[in-house]
């Protein structure tokens, strides 16, 4: 029988101790052993929840019994749980976490520590909740080199871009329907400034590139500035626009992104809708994959956490999460990307034209029926410096948004 502790009994830890509960004997017959919850660590107790017997305050009662051979860190947040998983690992005790900001910045030391002592540190849960991306590129695609990882990995985002982009509503509307139906925070800056999907992004990268990939370094951007004006162009242009997390190899560099990118419906991301998330993978052998599922929530998440401990039990003594090395990988500048660029422009068209030509080569204009006060425009293939270097002169821009081919 395999003990266990779980660190935090919010929502993904309240979920994991369900899924335990209900597919206890399953669990067991895919670990090849009875796997129980001896302890939940959390501040409060929870009386008439399935915890409330198992509850503790102090994490030094954890970590000092023999017994428990695994720690489930739910807690999120950088501290204290870095502490209580590096002590974890430390003590001889393997690690599952769903915490994307620890394994995005502790990562790479973290499973240099789980290697030394000769146990698992795993973190499925940490990207796309319920979706196997990461236990996919570990086991399943090792013989691949992944030539560009691009996702949607962040369900609120997707959710009020869907409802933008079908209902017309503009950003400050959906953003408070989606806080009323509890996909965002109160406070949303993780997820519509895009460092939520950042910090996935740059765990993936990691993962196929081998070494720390800093998030910092990666350039996010979110979706605080759509409008409607904007859906009103990407159906006219028959498009949709959806907020990617993109890691691409080019030129020996891997170069990544977060921000939104306007899609074409021969797109594999174009369909992917309301809160759920999809990962596209192009592999040099495999060539092009897909997986698609509930990107957060309750139980898609636990099912991930449950499904690292399970591995993690069937794989005592060794670990078999690759590790990135803690050397910086040294990501190819956002300025040498080449990619369209769909523009916004006040002014008539008529005046501007030769002018806009002049600066961004041949363009593909777009004009709204009824809006005579602005037009768009679809540049050809540049760098982002160059188009960066023509933008700055022009006061008129509205906004631009870049085209994923």
């Amino acid at each position: 029988m395999a003990k266990i502790a779980v660190l935090g009994y919010g929502t993904v830890g309240s979920g994991v101790v369900e899924v335990m509960n209900i597919n206890s004997s399953m669990i067991a017959r895919r670990a090849g052993e009875e796997i129980t919850i001896k302890y939940v660590l959390d501040l409060n107790d929870f009386p008439g929840t399935p915890a409330e017997k198992l509850i503790v305050h102090d994490f030094e009662q954890i970590v000092a019994d023999e017994e428990i051979e695994l720690v489930v860190e739910v807690m999120g947040g950088i501290e204290p749980a870095n502490t209580f998983v590096r002590r974890s690992l430390e003590a001889g005790k393997s690690v599952v976490t769903s915490n994307k900001a620890l394994v995005a910045k502790h990562g790479a030391e973290l499973l240099k520590t789980a290697k030394e002592h000769h146990v698992n540190f795993l973190f499925e849960a940490s990207v796309g909740g319920g979706i196997p991306i990461i236990r996919s590129l570990n086991n399943a695609l090792t013989g691949d080199e992944i030539e560009e990882i691009t996702g949607i990995l962040n369900g609120t985002t997707n959710y009020m871009m869907t409802k933008m982009f079908y209902d017309g509503a503009d950003y400050d509307e959906v953003l408070k329907e989606a806080q009323d139906n509890g996909y965002a925070e109160r406070n949303p800056e993780a997820d519509v400034e895009g460092y939520d999907a950042c910090r996935k992004i740059a765990i993936l990268s990691s993962v196929i590139s081998g070494c720390y990939v800093n998030f910092e370094d990666i350039y996010t951007e979110g979706i605080t500035k759509m409008t409607s004006r904007d859906i009103c162009y990407a159906r006219k242009m028959g498009m949709t626009i959806k907020l990617l997390a993109s890691a691409k190899r080019e030129d020996e560099k891997i170069s990544a992104i977060v921000a939104p990118f306007l899609l074409l419906p021969s797109h594999p991301l174009y369909n992917i809708d309301g809160v759920f998330n999809s990962v596209f993978v192009k592999g040099n052998m495999l060539g092009d994959a897909m997986f698609y599922g509930s990107g957060a929530g309750k139980l898609p998440t636990a099912s991930a956490v449950v499904g690292d401990i399970v591995d993690a039990v069937k794989n005592r003594g060794r670990d078999v999460m690759a590790a990135w090395t803690e050397e910086k990988l040294e990501l190819k500048s956002k300025g040498d990307a080449k990619r369209k660029f769909f523009v916004r422009m006040a002014g008539d068209k008529e005046e501007l034209l030769q002018k806009v030509e002049a600066a961004f080569g041949p363009v593909t204009v777009i004009t709204l029926k009824d809006v005579s006060d602005e037009f768009g425009f679809i540049t050809g293939r540049m760098k982002e410096s160059i188009y960066e270097a023509m933008a700055a002169g022009f006061s008129n821009i509205l906004h631009m948004i870049r085209v994923e081919e």
